[in-house]
């Protein structure tokens, strides 16, 4: 009778801290679009298999969604192999920045219903099967910066409407079979793209259009080009008689000169950088393909990461930020100095960033070895996984990179998105602990208690998801599921287990697996040899750290010492006092329940036989 019981506890437990952490007036709109929009898309292939109504929203662990402030802002369905058409239920995801279906086979017309989006920035749907016109609703889309609409079917002239989109920063038409003129105002996008196509280019040319700058602007900056180099010739003597004068009144009146810095920024001649490099926009374009979805090694809340390789042939691992902060360019680069100074050998190095008017970039090295989350669960077949020598390395790596982030650091630097996706191998396959540092980059409060809940369900600790206030504890918490992780190389939730049990939280399972003393299937089948008493060890500090009071969990200094066995057996033996009472504490809540239950079914029959 205890497991139907501790079934409805959990679950009750579960939709009272959703409610805490997703009080949308609506939490289940979005959740209900994205299933009808998965279902017009026609998901033949399978590739996404955990939109299910399971989750109140799907800011809760849906793949492929980016979320702020519980409302769905990126939708990334790329090279999907959706065969289907877009439904209108898309316009229920009322704040959607980015949309990406590119490299499917979506067909139909362009939807007009897409033009009332008006947060929409970022709309890519090339290589698809959209036929029809460029809708004129489109031009209301005043926040959009990016549109590649290339390798479709579209036909028509583009609509004079369009010009109203003066946001634009890259215009890809290409090959489609479009015809007639391109409004002028379209020439002023930065980028554009109009080759394969059937377009002119103005009213006195009737070539096609080609990629780059109008051919009539091309003539007139030529000629500028002239009349520059003639007044730069000039302004240089002006400038050499100048600076003799300069040079004499110095050394007449024998002043002190005056010292000049650059002022390219407000706030630029205070920060330092050290020897991170500041990227052009430009070097990184070329060095992803574009930020090819080819190129792309991964992807989470802080946004997507593509390999590139440099001009000098460094390969580096390249992370734009999906949802920066707008605080302005002085306070972005104020956290990336702050990132930038926490070395340790363990701590992902950051080798430079780039900024522009739209972008927020940040370059690392490229790590070949990819993440322990890959090796414990995407392995491809033929690929070894961990040992169990090289899971204890990225235990003891992993607890010396946060300890350094939390003891050494001023201020300290709070992850808050701890898991084995997040822990990179180097060479050596030694642990580097990434994404560090993150979320003052992208939340909107720069303060030491932050209120937006960022993480993965199943690491995140029970005080932040229910109050939304993070601190190292947080931390300790992910670090200990993290452990967990590399033990079983298991998921921290899994739906699966619901066949069986109601022990969908990995935590959950582990502790009923340790009370049946069952050690030998919590480790992962994978792993052919390991040391007995190394594993309970591991588990052991795994739960202490994950203890549902944060007043109660080692902190990582203590942890660290625990994993070299220093106090592991005094603190165990506490949480083993601890567990017993909760143990004995649910046994009484449970008999109350069914006495209860009990009580009131009685009561109820006792009324109908009355009745009677």
């Amino acid at each position: 009778m205890r497991r139907p019981l501790k079934l409805f506890i959990y679950c009750l437990l579960l939709f009272s801290l959703l409610t805490l952490s997703f009080s949308s007036n609506q939490p289940d709109v979005e959740g209900e679009a994205l299933i009808e929009l998965l279902a017009s898309l026609n998901n033949s292939d399978g590739k996404i298999t955990d939109w299910n109504d399971f989750f109140v929203s799907p800011c809760f662990g849906w793949s492929h969604v980016t979320c702020r402030n519980e409302s769905v802002i990126s939708l990334s369905l790329a090279s999907s192999g959706f065969s289907g058409t877009l439904s209108p239920a898309i316009t229920k995801l009322k704040f959607l920045v980015s949309l990406e279906l590119q490299n499917n086979s979506l067909s139909g017309v362009l939807p007009d219903y897409l033009g009332t989006m008006m947060h929409l920035q970022n709309l890519n749907l090339a290589n698809n099967n959209f036929n029809g016109s460029i809708p004129i609703s489109w031009g209301q889309l005043s926040n959009l910066k990016h549109l590649v609409l290339s390798a479709n079917h579209l036909t028509g002239p583009i609509p004079d409407s369009m010009a109203n989109l003066e946001g634009l920063v890259h215009l890809d038409l290409s090959s489609n079979n479009f015809s007639g003129k391109i409004p002028i105002e379209l020439f002023s996008v930065p980028t554009f793209n109009f080759t394969a196509t059937h377009l002119n280019c103005g009213s006195n040319l009737e070539e096609p259009c080609a990629s780059g700058s109008h051919p009539a602007v091309s003539t007139n900056i030529s000629r500028l080009r002239v009349v520059m180099a003639f007044s730069s010739c000039a302004a240089f003597v002006l400038l050499m008689t100048l600076a003799c004068f300069a040079h004499r009144y110095h050394i007449a009146h024998k002043s002190k000169p005056d010292e000049f810095v650059d002022v390219a920024g407000e706030d630029d001649c205070i920060i330092s950088f050290a020897q991170l490099k500041r990227f052009s926009w430009r070097a990184l374009q070329i060095a992803t393909d574009n930020f090819c979805e080819s190129n792309i090694i991964g992807q989470g809340g802080f946004g997507k990461v593509y390999r590139g390789v440099l001009s000098d042939n460094t390969n580096v691992a390249v992370k734009r930020l999906a949802d920066y902060n707008a605080g302005g360019e002085a306070a972005f680069l104020r956290e990336v100095q702050l990132i930038s100074v926490a070395v340790h050998r363990n701590l992902l190095r950051l080798i430079g960033f780039c900024t522009t008017s739209t972008e927020r970039i940040l370059v690392y090295p490229y790590m070949k070895n990819l993440s322990v989350a890959y090796h414990l669960r995407d392995l491809k077949p033929g690929e070894k996984s961990l040992d169990w020598p090289t899971r204890k390395r990225v235990a003891f790596g992993t607890a010396h990179g946060l300890e350094y982030l939390h003891e050494h650091c001023n201020p300290k630097i709070i992850h808050r998105d701890l898991k084995a996706a997040n822990i990179l191998l180097d060479d050596n396959f030694e642990a580097v602990l990434g994404d560090f540092g993150l979320a003052k980059l992208v939340d909107t409060e720069l303060t030491h208690v932050t209120t937006q809940v960022r993480g993965t369900m199943g690491h995140i600790a029970p005080e932040y998801l229910s109050t939304g206030k993070s601190s190292e504890k947080t931390d300790v918490f992910g670090y200990g599921i993290t452990l967990l992780e590399l033990v079983t190389g298991q998921r921290a939730i899994d739906l699966t287990r619901l066949e069986e049990e109601e022990d969908v939280l990995l935590l959950d399972h582990i502790k009923k697996l340790l009370r049946e003393n069952r050690l030998e299937d919590i480790v992962d089948s994978n792993l052919k040899s390991y040391e007995r008493n190394e594993v309970e060890n591991i588990v052991h500090v795994a739960l202490l750290c994950t203890q549902s009071s944060p007043e109660d969990r080692p902190g990582m200094a203590e942890v660290v010492k625990m994993l070299q066995g220093i106090g592991l057996a005094e603190r165990w033996a506490e949480w083993e006092q601890l567990e017993d009472v909760r143990n004995h504490e649910f046994s009484l809540l449970s008999r109350q329940y069914f006495w209860t239950r009990d009580s009131s079914v009685d009561q109820e029959a006792i009324q109908l036989s009355t009745a009677r």
